[in-house]
């Protein structure tokens, strides 16, 4: 029996993992370790199981605040929705078959690139001026979907951050407008994994409801808050969640 004081510390991770990742995303990395920490006799499976319920609420509920807000090209994110969210499925389904430690060190030297060609470059997501034709966008599009999709179901960890980037980078959208995009994609490979682990049994409905609503309400508030601060703002606090990501995998590594 799980105590109601752990659910509810279990709700104020939500709340703030699903706050961080309506910005930015790596909600993840604030959840799911609180997760395994305060349900250290529940099997794996059912923590990450329990955990997707929240934090698909919450991404549907920031998708649904920038969709009203930013000029999502829905043709295109939906192509790499579609596709990331059955590559997150055959990345699921290869976890236990590939040696995820030869993954890390790729994943780190990424993000450290990422960090820093943000940081140095000042203007970086700024402006929203696309800059591919249609059918690139739409090729562009599959691919990340295919990469990130299969990243997302294998490992996972800065998922959000890099679609971020991809989006600005790639695509040349803004901070704000790659952020309501990032959301589709996360939506997709979240309802794929969720799909999985309710048809396996792997969720935890006491747990996971509580946590959906805490969840729901930070990506509210962090999303209403993106919005009304702009794209400076979501861009210092990438900088800070890849900063983190890049913290966690390196403390994984040496440890």
């Amino acid at each position: 029996m799980i105590a109601t004081s752990t659910i509810a510390l279990l709700c104020g991770f939500a709340f703030l993992a699903g706050f961080i990742d309506s910005i930015v995303g790596g909600g993840g990395l604030i959840q799911t370790p609180a997760m395994l920490l305060l349900l250290p006799g529940v099997p794996v499976p059912t923590v990450l199981g329990t955990g997707k319920v929240s934090s698909m609420m919450g991404t549907l509920i920031a998708l649904r605040r920038y969709a009203g807000q930013v000029p999502i090209r829905w043709r295109v994110v939906g192509l790499a929705a579609g596709t990331a969210g059955v590559f997150a499925l055959l990345g699921a389904r290869a976890v236990s078959h590939l040696p995820q430690d030869l993954v890390r060190p790729l994943v780190l030297g990424l993000l450290v690139v990422i960090a820093v060609y943000t940081f140095w470059r000042k203007d970086f997501g700024q402006l929203h001026a696309p800059r591919l034709s249609a059918q690139r966008e739409l090729l562009y599009g599959l691919l990340i979907g295919v990469g990130l999709g299969f990243y997302d179901g294998f490992f996972g960890p800065g998922m959000g951050s890099m679609l971020l980037f991809a989006f600005v980078g790639l695509f040349g959208y803004d901070f704000l407008t790659a952020s309501g995009s990032a959301k589709m994609v996360n939506a997709a490979t979240n309802f794929t994994s969720l799909a999985y682990f309710a048809i396996t049994g792997h969720i935890i409905y006491r747990v996971a409801l509580p946590m959906a609503a805490c969840n729901m309400l930070g990506a509210t508030l962090g999303s209403r808050l993106a919005l009304k601060k702009g794209v400076g703002f979501v861009r210092v606090l990438f900088l800070v969640v890849v900063s983190g990501v890049i913290l966690k995998l390196a403390w994984e590594m040496v440890k």
